[in-house]
Order: structure tokens, then sequence, then C-alpha cells
């Protein structure tokens, strides 16, 4: 029993500096990894705990490159849609929304990587459409970070802007869904033990992350965020074939 909590925390350490790095990726991620110690609603509940603390960190280690403009254009209609996907969590099936959004990952990392230079303009439409999007999907499946971050990687970002502008949406997006899944009674009591050490385990991973990130020339940044992205889809597409 023990040595299964101590490797979740072990999980969620790690996923918590590969989300720190790619600016996305500890939900996604460890998510599935949860889904073998835990039913999946305890696990949603956990690894948001584990993101959102995660995150608060990436946000004080990133601080200095924080875009407002992006937080409001992508981060206020993510919310708004990130309620509605949290009330809708036990009526849509997870599987095939997992493959759908796999297959679509998949498709845009590859053709990312094969043409470097492909930028999407960062107009307000797109900008808003890709909150919207990934909003619903953090509420819904509790993964909504890697359409932030193919989004925005796509309008050329510095990496630093990147991490930060990222971090602050799914701070603000997890403060929305993380209050509706405990009125739903989705995490029981005899969890709640697990939240000080997932929080402090955030922190600290959030913080490893950044003196990774120091390391990484801005051109092989990009690279690493697009093949995070792949790797995420297909490990999306084969939990959702899985489930």
């Amino acid at each position: 029993m023990y040595e299964f909590i101590i490797l979740f925390f072990i999980i969620a350490f790690l996923t918590i500096v590969i989300g720190t790095v790619a600016g996305f990726g500890t939900s996604t991620v460890f998510l599935p990894l949860a889904l073998f110690f835990l039913d999946f609603k305890t696990a949603l509940v956990l690894v948001a705990i584990s993101h959102i603390s995660g995150n608060i960190g990436a946000v004080t280690f990133f601080r200095h490159g924080i875009d407002k403009r992006l937080i409001l254009l992508f981060g206020v209609p993510g919310v708004i849609l990130t309620i509605f996907g949290a009330y809708f969590v036990t009526y849509i099936p997870q599987n095939t929304l997992q493959i759908i959004l796999g297959v679509f990952l998949l498709i845009f990392s590859i053709y990312s990587l094969k043409e470097p230079d492909f930028k999407v303009k960062a107009k307000p439409k797109n900008t808003i459409i890709g909150g919207s999007i990934s909003g619903f999907l953090q509420g819904l499946m509790g993964i909504g970070g890697p359409i932030r971050g193919a989004f925005l990687i796509s309008y050329g970002l510095e990496k630093y802007k990147y991490i930060a502008t990222l971090a602050v949406i799914a701070v603000v997006i997890d403060l929305t869904r993380i209050p509706i899944y405990f009125a739903d009674n989705l995490l029981e009591p005899q969890y709640y033990f697990y939240i000080p050490p997932l929080i402090i385990i955030g922190i600290l991973g959030s913080y490893t992350g950044k003196k990774i990130v120091k390391m990484i020339p801005q051109n092989t940044f990009k690279k690493i965020v697009l093949i995070a992205i792949a790797f995420t889809s297909l490990l999306l597409i084969y939990n959702g074939l899985n489930l």
C-alpha cells in the first residue's frame, strides 16, 4: 500500500517537471498513469491538485514572461468553457474524446516539425477559439494543456513568455474546475491526505523544471514542445482505445 503511494508521488513529481518544461503535460501524462492507482473521478481531482500547485510554482518562477493580453484573450473564454466542461464529466464518453484529440494533436505536431517556419497569426479570433476549446476540454477531461500549448507555440512565443502565459491560464482554469469537482463529491474523504504532499511536490517540480528550461536554447525549446505534443497525442490515442 505505502509503496504504491510513494510511487504515485514520484510520478507526480516527474510529470510536473515535464509539464513545466513543455508548458503542459502534467495532467495529460499524469492522469492516465494515475488510473493505475485510482478510479477516474478520484484521479481527476488529485491530478488537478498537482496541476494547479505546479502551475502556481511556474507562475512564480517565470513571472517576468507573463503576457497579459494573451491571458485575457485566451484565459477568459477558457475559464467560462471550463465550467461547462466540468459539469459534463459524467455524461460524455472519455475514450472517444481522447482519440479525436490525440489524432488532431498528432497531425499538428508532425506538420509543425516538418515545417519549422509554420506560425499561426496571433489574432484575437484565433486566441479566443484556442482558449475556448482548451478550457472546455480541461473541465471535461482534465486535459486542456496540449491544445493551449499547440496554439501558443504556433505563435512563435519566446520560451519564458510561453511557459508563464500557459501557467497563469492553467491556474485560473483550475480555480474554476476544482471547486466544482469537490462540490460534486468526486473526491472521497479518505483521499484528502494526498493533497498536502501534492502541493509541495508541485512547487518542487516546477522549480526543477525552471532549472532545466534555462539550459535549453530557444530553437531547441520549440522542437521539444512539439515532440511533447506528439508523445501526448499517442498517449491520448492509446488511453482512449483502452478505456
